[in-house]
């Protein structure tokens, strides 16, 4: 009896759980049902429509096709020209016109038309619910110039900024003198950057007002004593950098300039020695340089691995050694820099396979009446292109080539133009040689990647040629860059004769076939120079007249550049020269005799 009881309840339950199961069955096929019902009326209602609770910039989108999002968001948001900043009574404007700025509304219309337009199954239950609880604010899609931006507000940065006066100790009259230094205020820059883009992301241009950081590196009485006191430990003691056979020693005022007042080192001091230190001995992998002889090209200079220091390391070496310095009885501590050597691209064992057969152009100039300091630099920088390779397809520098033209690398005072003047300077002659290259690569039938005209028409490049034939350099730019499209390396040889006053580029290769014309320069637009020009000048005797400038016709050239190959035209170019007319420039003395 108690079986067939206990039978009877296991079957009354199964029917109640099968009469549960079924109505769960059923309300969730209700429920299911209901969802789908409602995100099918949600995307028919935004069939082609920006979705609920969008914003572009300051502009509510939703429910709005793309062209009329696009519409709204042109009438509402128009392009500032500028924005002013303002800074205690003062005030500065950021010129958007000249930083390229522009928004593009289009795009961002697409942005905000395809949020959580993927029509995946499991998002589109869940999207709707999160657009409708949580708005999407998308900022304004724009393009801008970084750089001029960032030069507008660095000119505003030096208008504002009161630079600190850092802490310092140096020997003077053989005594320690500290200077405590002088508190100093900075515009943070970065932080305009930031609030100028965030502002502009939404459409807003108004005024922002600016502050300065707070800048105080003053010490106490009792840091600038710690700092004697660590100056006092210097003293009579160096730090010696060297590396192969470049050396360089400091001591003194120099070491000093390292220590920081508040304990430790001056970073940004010892970062400026170590670039200067490694200005001097990095290199780049130098293949050897070849002279082409008989068919054959010949090795004349080793060729070098290139030199890179590792600064981080060479900046803990120098820390290391100062505290050396510092701590120890050691007078001297010598640090060799951490490098990283390549090696070049080219050995000897492979002069003779890369395809120097044959000269393909060469280019001549004359500098007859050049100064003597004029033409050792005319000589020396053309020594620096002697036997230089450019391998198939590379593009030549001849800044980069040339390096450093300054005192320091040897070169001397000759005239050169600067800052609309003729003056002396470091160099002066080096546009000689920049401007017989060009003309060595037009007649080989090179591409010319960059090239600038003088300012002014120069009496050496007319010796022997028609005006437009020049080129300028001054590194780092302008400069003449001119490309290896042929099949082959090419080898550059530079010969000048200083008796003659003459200068050669020849271009040797592996000719394709290619033949190079130019047309007949062009001159038009011609304008007088200037009347002359005289300033009276003290430091003179009375009477005396110097000529520091000499006059020049203006005028516009231009001539065309082609190269063919089986009658084809593979390369064109126009080149375009504007000259200014100069003006003759006199110093009168007006002095005592």
């Amino acid at each position: 009896m108690a079986k067939k009881k206990e039978i009877a309840l296991k079957v009354e339950v199964s029917k109640r759980l099968k009469n549960i199961l079924k109505t769960v069955v059923i309300v969730l096929g209700t429920t299911v049902g209901s969802v789908l019902l409602a995100i099918t009326f949600f995307h028919f209602v935004f069939y082609q429509r920006i979705f609920p609770q969008i914003w572009v910039g300051n502009v509510y989108v939703s429910g709005l096709t793309k062209n009329e999002a696009l519409e709204q968001v042109t009438k509402s948001i128009p392009t500032p020209s500028e924005i002013k900043i303002n800074y205690q009574d003062e005030s500065f404007t950021i010129n958007l016109s000249s930083a390229e700025f522009s928004y593009d509304l289009p795009c961002s219309i697409d942005k905000a038309y395809n949020i959580e337009r993927n029509y995946r199954i499991p998002q589109n239950i869940i999207f709707p619910l999160k657009l409708v609880l949580s708005s999407r604010h998308l900022p304004i899609v724009f393009n801008l110039n970084e750089e001029t931006l960032s030069s507008q507000i660095a000119e505003i940065g030096n208008k504002i900024n009161k630079e600190a006066v850092r802490p310092s100790v140096s020997l003077v009259n053989g005594e320690l003198v500290v200077e405590k230094g002088v508190p100093g205020e900075i515009l943070d820059e970065n932080l305009l950057t930031k609030t100028i883009k965030e502002n502009l992301a939404v459409g807003n241009s108004q005024p922002i007002s600016v502050d300065t950081v707070f800048d105080n590196t003053q010490l106490s009485q009792e840091e600038a004593n710690k700092l004697v006191e660590r100056a006092q430990n210097l003293l009579g003691k160096s730090l010696v950098l060297e590396f192969e056979d470049y050396s360089s020693t400091y001591s003194k005022n120099t070491l000093f300039s390292l220590l920081n007042g508040k304990g430790g080192y001056e970073g940004t001091e010892i970062e400026q020695l170590i670039t200067s230190f490694s200005a001097s001995i990095e290199r780049d992998p130098q293949n050897p340089v070849f002279v082409f002889t008989n068919n054959v090209v010949q090795e004349f200079a080793p060729a070098k691995n290139g030199v890179k220091v590792v600064k981080d390391q060479f900046q803990n070496q120098v820390i290391e050694a100062l505290g050396k310095l510092e701590e120890t009885a050691e007078t001297i501590v010598l640090v060799n820099p951490e490098v990283v050597e390549t090696k070049p691209q080219y050995q000897t064992s492979e002069v003779n396979n890369l395809g120097i057969k044959e000269l393909l152009g060469k280019g001549t100039s004359k500098f007859v009446g050049s100064i003597p300091s004029r033409i050792f630099n005319v000589n020396l920088a053309a020594s620096k292109f002697n036997g230089v390779i450019i391998a198939p397809g590379d593009t030549l520098s001849f800044n980069g080539v040339l390096g450093d033209v300054s005192s320091a690398t040897g070169y001397q005072q000759a005239y050169i133009i600067k800052e609309g003047a003729t003056i002396l300077g470091d160099g002066g002659g080096v546009c000689q040689v920049s401007t017989t290259f060009f003309r060595a690569a037009l007649k080989a039938g090179l591409p010319i990647i960059e090239r600038r005209a003088h300012a002014y028409r120069v009496g050496y490049y007319e010796q022997d040629s028609p005006p437009g034939l020049d080129a300028t350099v001054y590194s780092p730019s302008p400069d003449l860059k001119i490309k290896n499209d042929t099949p082959a390396h090419l080898l550059i040889q530079t010969r000048t004769n200083t008796q003659a006053k003459t200068l050669t580029f020849e271009i040797y290769g592996t000719s394709d076939g290619r033949v190079a014309t130019t047309t007949k320069p062009t001159v038009k637009d011609v304008t007088a120079p200037p009347e002359d020009l005289y300033t009276d000048d003290p430091t003179l005797p009375a009477g005396q007249i110097k000529q520091i400038d000499w006059k020049a016709w203006g005028a516009k050239v231009s001539f065309k550049y082609t190269v063919t190959r089986n009658n084809e035209v593979i390369y064109e170019k126009t080149f375009n020269s504007t000259y200014q007319p100069w003006q003759a420039k006199y110093l009168r003395g007006t002095g005592p005799n």
